[in-house]
């Protein structure tokens, strides 16, 4: 099939079988607007989805207005006082709650601006719907507005105010056994590694930039802890990682993890800020590169939960998640640039793909080789396709069907009408309210040295595995099963937070915050 001048992928083997794929979109997301100088914007997803409509991929899938996320969604994993702080302030009340703000995280680098929380309610919206859809027959579900996979249990961290992504995995497991979560962002995933630190459920695989850099976590010897051991994965690099040198890792480790752990449904979180050029990235990959791993991801054949996350130039997050969702979709879209509305961006070459700077890279073979073994040897100690109990199965989260008669929220969109957004409602750079402060003063992803980690007691990390094994089967159809006695590492190897986890369920009330 010819899509914008280009071909299909290559028609053998389980990457060429036809996916039913949707796509979930809000033509207001481009609207929302973190502040002058942010790096954060939103408007990338409005880039993104022009190109797939030029390229002519919206018609290929089955395209969604996500539904917001309601409060009580938010609240199977966020704190209720956290959410009700985040539906509350605005620009012109936070300086009422200066407490607050600090209490949640939130005012540098995660600002307050309008319509904050409907902006959380709609990334999160579509993480969730996207996983409903796949615990509903779709092979592959789609929300670039979503990965954003630094939100805590109680505040906001690294530009993110809610964990879309432990809500979603929380959806999956409700049908599936297990869920596998790889993050390709440069940033480490450590709010979902946090979430899910301690439980067999969820394997989390991260492959990111270590040293040094934002959030400061994810060092290769963090594996998980309890039934979790060796269930977190973290992949440590260094700067100007390239394709070949980031392939060498990716695949052997992905196609370990999918043969021992066989999940049922898998997220990618697809952060573009490993791209090379990133404003805030390190890393030397070619769009292409980048969309290798989406590729082999999806050769498995296993749903697959396609988010978005970092990428801070954003001329190439759009170029590399068009190109992505042509990747899910089995069609190689054309190098040229069809005209949009966002045509002048992508100059002078105005083409789909960029090349790669000639940045040193810093991963030696020995180091990548050292990494790689050291992680399939921590695969081959765990037990293969661990299993779970079978009980009552909760409800999944209510999707409103479409209904033929009336308008509804979440009905299919005619592919062009998302391409009517009024781009008078984003303010004029001139009138939109300046940022707090200049951004060479603001913290932008920097370690916060007050924020180290801390260490608790043995009998408090015992409280908190309890905690953790009673949310995730609250949420789930299956009860985790003794998987055998596992040595622990010493306490050294799990991380607390000081402030209280309270309310992924009851349990959680008494569990100290995980950090990790």
């Amino acid at each position: 099939m010819e899509i914008g001048g280009g071909n299909s992928l290559p028609g053998i083997g389980p990457a060429a079988k036809k996916r039913k794929v949707c796509y979930f979109y809000d033509p207001e997301i481009g609207n929302y607007y973190y502040g002058q100088g942010h790096p954060m914007k939103p408007h990338r997803m409005r880039m993104t989805h022009a190109l797939l409509a030029q390229y002519g991929l919206l018609g290929h899938m089955q395209v969604y207005k996500p539904n917001p996320a309601r409060e009580r969604d938010l609240c199977r994993f966020h704190a209720d006082d956290y959410v009700t702080f985040l539906r509350s302030v605005t620009p012109e009340t936070q300086q009422e709650q200066i407490r607050a703000l600090k209490r949640f995280n939130v005012g540098e680098d995660c600002p307050v601006f309008d319509g904050l929380y409907s902006f959380c309610q709609a990334y999160a919206g579509g993480s969730v719907g996207g996983a409903v859809k796949l615990n509903h027959g779709h092979d592959i579900a789609i929300n670039w507005a979503g990965g954003l996979h630094h939100a805590k249990k109680c505040e906001a961290s690294g530009f993110c105010y809610v964990n879309d992504i432990v809500l979603a995995i929380l959806e999956l497991l409700k049908r599936h056994e297990r869920v596998l979560y790889v993050d390709i962002d440069i940033h480490h995933g450590d709010g979902v590694e946090e979430a899910f630190y301690s439980t067999d459920r969820v394997m989390t695989v991260s492959f990111h930039k270590f040293g040094d850099y934002f959030p400061g976590t994810g060092d290769i010897r963090d594996i998980g802890y309890g039934k979790g051991k060796y269930y977190s994965l973290n992949v440590p690099l260094d700067d100007g990682i390239d394709d070949e040198s980031y392939q060498s890792l990716f695949k052997p480790i992905m196609g370990k993890v999918m043969e021992v752990y066989q999940p049922g449904a898998v997220v990618l979180q697809c952060g573009a800020d490993s791209l090379s050029g990133d404003r805030l990235g390190c890393f030397n990959l070619s769009i292409k590169g980048h969309a290798e791993c989406v590729k082999y991801m999806r050769s498995f054949n296993v749903p697959l939960l396609l988010l978005g996350g970092g990428g801070y130039t954003i001329r190439n997050v759009a170029r590399c998640w068009c190109y992505e969702t042509g990747v899910a979709l089995g069609l190689e879209i054309d190098d040229k640039m069809p005209q949009n509305e966002y045509y002048e961006y992508f100059g002078p070459d105005y083409t789909l793909h960029v090349a790669p700077s000639n940045m040193e890279n810093k991963n030696s073979y020995q180091q990548l080789d050292d990494i790689r073994s050291r992680l399939l040897d921590n695969l081959s100690r765990i037990q293969h396709a661990p299993s779970v109990q079978f009980q009552e199965r909760p409800p999944d989260t209510e999707i409103p069907e479409p209904d033929e008669d009336h308008a509804d929220p979440d009905e299919r969109h005619d592919p062009a009408s998302d391409m009517e957004v009024d781009d008078s409602k984003h303010p004029d750079e001139s009138a939109r309210k300046p940022f707090p402060s200049n951004i060479q003063n603001v913290r932008i992803k920097k370690e916060n040295k007050e924020g180290e980690v801390k260490y608790q007691e043995d009998q408090k990390i015992a409280d908190h595995l309890k905690a953790v094994e009673a949310v995730v089967e609250e949420f789930s159809g299956f009860k985790a099963s003794d998987v055998g006695s596992m040595a622990i590492d010493e306490p050294r190897s799990i991380k607390m937070e000081m402030e209280s986890q309270s309310k992924l369920s009851d349990a959680l009330e008494s569990a100290g915050k995980h950090q990790l």
